[in-house]
């Protein structure tokens, strides 16, 4: 029995727009089918049919790529004129020899090229001494920046050379030596792994500033190498900075004690205990743990020992509740004050306001291995029904509205609840939609990204520097490494030059001071 045909004229807008877009699912689902039949048809004729041509599968990160490459054509202006130089010019004038007589003088033709100088400079400072009348050698101090017989321009070089040129040390030093420094291969590692503690201080910082004051971070990891073992490098982030951390660990015990930015402490307050009621830890266990006076714990070793005063020694018991104490930790601390953790369903950065990368959503669609011509039908008709979604969320993003916001989710149990007659299709259609909170966070958050690109991208170096390098064999190597390349990209999200930064923290040359990248950092999370 059909349905009766609603009154338009009665409905409200957000009633006619529920019905619209059913309808053109429904016909979408209804053209696939007719097709199916129309080829059913021809074969029972025996007839040949029509070809079978497909198009090409989008690949599942060109959601993003497709929409970036048409803004891009649209904001597409003509071609710009030579570009001016950021640096002073120097002016020289170059005479003509021979100027026929009665020649008139028009003035000059301008024509401006950039060089660059490289050469090296080796200096001896001639410091004053003197012996005062009661004994004491006063010596004259060495400049600003001058702390071993190596200037902070050519550590500047090195340490540019390196981590934003992705060099190795080798090739690094055969340039420095081809270029007439006196140079060793030691004398460049203890440049690139020595005395850089401000610069690790700051990146921690950073991260501090980061996550007190951020909206949303996204969190990814990857392969590092370290003293021969295979570690794991965390990347923390969002559009204003980036941190890296390698540790052995890959457990949510290992992400939450990199939140907590430095600090070794444990917590036990409401967040922490509302954590451990979350992942289902015993009431007799959270008893024991609120009934005991001790809510704040200075290191592991205390905490550990606190553990083993109140007797809770099940190691899965151990983990949630350390993971708690992590959480309150993190929250005393005054980190992630209702910011949004999003990552690509990792199980260690499901903490706290989680999103899900909707990229790699998709990409689970994509992946599916199907067979029959009605099953590959199926996906595809899926997949665009997840793109046209993914589209739709970010024009939302763009102008939230209360209205919009239940038709959407009305529409993602639409897409997500249909049955296609594929058990392979129709399992993975349930196990997205129990990730529904998490893939329509954005709908509560309007501000944050739909996919974990931004991390992905910041990663890649660490992964080019594995590959060009391999491990890192002391601690302060691997530390200096992760610091520097975190420094870098917040760097470049912040505007900086990361030649001018180097210079204005080693006391070089530089033509405009870089501030402190905490208080960038900051400044630009509150925007």
């Amino acid at each position: 029995m059909t349905k009766p045909t609603p009154d338009v004229d009665v409905l409200s807008p957000s009633d006619v727009k529920r019905l619209l877009f059913g309808a053109l699912e429904d016909n979408a689902q209804l053209r696939a089918q007719i097709g199916l039949l129309l080829d059913e048809i021809s074969r029972l004729k025996g007839l040949k049919g029509k070809p079978d041509i497909k198009p090409p599968a989008p690949k599942p990160s060109g959601m993003e790529r497709s929409a970036e490459k048409a803004a891009r054509k649209a904001n597409r202006k003509r071609r710009r004129g030579p570009k001016k130089p950021t640096v002073p010019v120097e002016q020289r004038i170059i005479a003509v020899k021979d100027v026929p007589p009665r020649s008139r003088f028009k003035g000059y033709e301008l024509f401006t090229i950039q060089d660059l100088v490289i050469q090296p400079r080796v200096l001896c400072y001639r410091r004053e001494r003197w012996l005062t009348p009661d004994g004491r050698t006063v010596v004259a101090p060495l400049p600003t920046g001058v702390t071993d017989h190596f200037g902070p321009e050519i550590k500047r070089f090195i340490l540019a050379q390196y981590h934003q040129g992705q060099t190795t040390v080798p090739r690094l030093v055969e340039l420095l030596r081809t270029i007439g420094v006196d140079i060793s291969e030691r004398q460049v590692v203890r440049i690139l792994t020595g005395g850089n503690d401000a610069f690790i201080a700051e990146a921690q910082e950073v991260l501090r500033a980061g996550l007190s004051q951020a909206t949303w971070i996204s969190a990814d990891d990857t392969g590092a190498r370290h003293q021969g073992k295979n570690g794991i490098c965390t990347q923390i982030g969002n559009a204003a900075f980036t941190f890296f951390a390698t540790t052995f660990s890959k457990s949510r015990v290992n992400f939450l004690g990199l939140l907590r930015a430095g600090h070794c402490d444990f917590a036990l307050n409401d967040e922490a205990f509302d954590a451990m009621r979350q992942r289902g830890l015993a009431d007799s266990v959270i008893a024991a743990l609120t009934g005991h006076p001790a809510r704040h714990f200075a290191d592991t070793a205390a905490w550990e020992a606190h553990l083993d005063t109140l007797g809770i020694d099940k190691p899965g018991r151990r983990i949630i509740t350390t993971e708690g104490a992590l959480w309150g930790a993190v929250r005393a601390h005054g980190f992630l004050n209702g910011a949004v953790v999003l990552s690509d369903d990792a199980g260690q950065f499901n903490i706290g306001t989680h999103a899900l990368c909707w990229v790699h959503a998709e990409r689970l669609v994509h992946k599916l291995t199907v067979f029959s011509a009605e099953a590959i039908k199926a996906k595809e008709l899926v997949r665009q029904l997840i793109w046209w979604f993914y589209a739709d969320l970010k024009s939302y993003a763009a102008a939230p509205t209360t209205v919009c916001k239940a038709m959407m989710k009305a529409r993602f149990d639409r897409i997500f609840r249909r049955q296609t007659g594929f058990e392979i299709i129709d399992s993975l259609l349930a196990r997205l939609l129990a990730n529904k909170d998490e893939l329509l966070r954005v709908l509560d958050h309007p501000g944050i990204p739909l996919h974990t690109n931004g991390s992905e991208n910041d990663i890649r170096c660490q992964v080019t520097r594995r590959k060009v390098s391999g491990t890192t064999r002391s601690d302060d190597g691997r530390d200096c490494r992760d610091t520097f390349l975190g420094l870098g990209k917040t760097c470049r999200k912040l505007g900086v030059s990361f030649w001018d930064y180097l210079g204005s923290r080693l006391g070089a040359a530089v033509a405009h001071a870089i501030p402190p990248l905490p208080d960038l950092v900051a400044a630009r999370c509150r925007v």
